[in-house]
């Protein structure tokens, strides 16, 4: 065999052995990274497979491109309704937050491990990210979704807080190599990798979605690529002029998935496959440079670090930062808990090493058993912490399969199929009963072998898959419609979503969960009427805890309704 064969033939045997322990993960209760991580150490040269592996510059070279992608698969899935959210308190974690509980760390590690005060800071920059991918895959696994304010603030911190922590070890490893001096150099640094990161990031971003939607490729199956394309692009192109590659290709990301491209949704799946791959790559590579032996070395004075991560640095970094937004105590102590670390640490964990580092091995190692420690506790822990503190909301009926309309470049919708469960709101009701938002169309119902042309008069029973055209502006209130109803309030809505004007105030109750104070049986239609001065497009009411606003007039019927949560809300 070719030396290329072996190479290719042990890449595939763990990436498939990466791939199924996900599952396994999902029934443990551990985070995937800690699985990936171990199968990397049983084939590394302590392990069962004896793979001598101590290539710590290729190591740095595989995490990097694999966390690029991995930030760009982030960006591409955050919405921009979380943004609106929850960019002012995620921003302030994301910066202060990171150097805040990079401090505190460093300063224990300075004293636990005897470094020097740099050499301490550095530590404590190298564990300052967090990990969302890990957090809400537990959180999955477990069955559990977070309040919609409190799960925006949390992913949009993760994937924020990286470039940071990246700038926070490479300026230090900068000064303590002589390169940079200790002083304003540093702030200048700062401002400029960012700065740039953020003007690439938005302006490649631009530029590949005008591309990708004007260019006519020879088939659908290379707009993943050029879309993969344009992120490597942007990474380039912000290193090259001295900024935040990283930053740079998150920006990109989000960009390029708050804005509707051509196979979309094809794009979005290549990408998340390629994030996968790229997580299983990097940990499994990871595992394979640690040394088992070297970590039991430094458990002692990695526990003491971690300890103090956890219950000391996090909560002090954060909860000044957060308290001007009146979050409750519950709040404050979850988002405490979820700092659950990832793969950035480890391959910030290589820098030092490559940059010859006095103490880049004892560094390594200590990141190396902290990291896994997190993930164990914190990972293990955070179901329940969620569901002791009473901050978990019902999870939303997932569609088993959405199609993608590619023939046409300018409609905004997609095919989706809804399974109807005995526990869904839709259960038992008629198509005309639905309240289905103004971009939602049913176009079929299947039921067993046969299928059922749509009808207000068609009863939907359990066990229906009921295919909807939707816009991405409803797809949100029709997830809501066929989730199970559990009695819970499903959270607010995040954005406005238009509605029939002959829909009733108890529509709203029974599949949106929104009370108006109003009697059932009254219309949005007779509502507007009955308190508005004028009645014409964009005339605005607010009732309780909605804001109605008329969208669409044919003559003197009010044909669309907008709806959306009051801004005190």
């Amino acid at each position: 065999m070719f030396l290329i064969d072996k190479l290719l033939l042990l890449t595939g045997l763990l990436m498939v052995l990466g791939s199924l322990s996900s599952k396994f993960s999902a029934r443990v209760g551990l985070p995937v990274l800690v699985l990936f991580l171990a199968l990397g150490m049983i084939a590394g040269s302590e392990g069962l497979g004896r793979i001598p592996f101590e290539n710590f510059s290729l190591a740095h070279a595989i995490g990097t491109v694999a966390l690029a992608f991995i930030l760009f698969d982030g960006g591409l899935k955050s919405p921009l309704e979380s943004l609106k959210v929850a960019w002012k308190p995620s921003a302030l974690l994301a910066t202060f937050g990171v150097l805040f509980t990079s401090l505190a760390t460093g300063f224990v590690a300075m004293h636990v491990l005897d470094l020097s005060l740099l050499e301490g800071m550095l530590l404590g920059s190298i564990v300052g990210s967090t990990d969302a991918a890990a957090v809400f895959a537990m959180l999955r696994s477990a069955g559990i979704r977070l309040r919609p304010r409190i799960g925006s603030i949390l992913e949009l911190e993760s994937g924020a807080n990286d470039p940071m922590a990246i700038f926070l070890t490479v300026g230090l490893i900068q000064v303590l190599t002589g390169e940079t001096p200790l002083g304003p150099e540093l702030l200048i640094l700062f401002v400029q990798q960012m700065g740039i990161g953020l003007v690439v990031g938005w302006g490649v971003g631009r530029l590949a979605v005008m591309l990708i939607n004007r260019v006519n490729l020879a088939t659908a199956g290379l707009y993943p690529v050029l879309t993969a394309a344009s992120g490597m692009l942007t990474f380039g192109l912000a290193a090259a002029l001295q900024g935040s590659g990283f930053l740079a290709i998150y920006v990109a990301g989000l960009v390029l998935g708050n804005s509707k491209l051509v196979f979309q949704r094809g794009t979005l799946l290549f990408h998340d496959g390629i994030a996968w791959a790229g997580q299983i790559a990097m940990f499994v590579v990871l595992g394979l440079v640690s040394s088992p032996s070297s970590l039991l070395e430094v458990a002692a004075p990695g526990l003491l670090i971690a300890t103090a991560l956890i219950f000391v640095a996090r909560p002090l970094a954060i909860v000044p930062l957060l308290v001007p937004f009146r979050f409750s105590i519950r709040e404050l102590t979850l988002i405490s808990w979820v700092g659950l670390k990832g793969a950035v640490p480890i391959i910030l964990a290589t820098y030092p090493l490559i940059f010859g580092i006095r103490s880049g091995g004892l560094i390594f190692n200590v990141v190396f058993f902290v990291v896994l420690l997190s993930a164990v506790v914190q990972g293990t822990s955070l179901p329940w912490v969620a569901r002791l503190l009473k901050l978990e909301e019902p999870l939303q009926a997932e569609p088993p399969l959405s199609l993608e309309i590619t023939s046409l470049r300018d409609v905004d919708a997609d095919i989706v199929d809804y399974p109807v469960g005995t526990a869904s709101r839709a259960c038992e009701k008629y198509l005309s009963e639905l309240a289905m938002p103004a971009g939602a169309v049913v176009a079929l119902v299947a039921r067993g072998k046969e299928l059922i042309p749509p009808r207000g008069t068609t009863r939907l029973l359990p066990g229906d898959h009921v295919f909807i055209v939707v816009n991405r502006e409803s797809r949100d209130p029709v997830d809501r419609i066929f989730a199970r109803d559990t009695g819970v309030p499903g959270g607010p809505l995040l954005a406005e979503f238009p509605l029939p004007g002959t829909a009733t105030s108890g529509d709203l109750a029974h599949f949106y969960d929104i009370e108006t104070g109003e009697r059932p049986e009254v219309t949005l239609e007779q509502l507007l009427r009955q308190r508005l001065p004028v009645v014409e497009p964009g005339a605005t009411l607010s009732v309780g805890e909605v804001r109605l606003r008329i969208r669409e007039m044919q003559g003197d019927r009010i044909i669309s309704v907008g709806l959306s949560i009051a801004e005190d809300e």
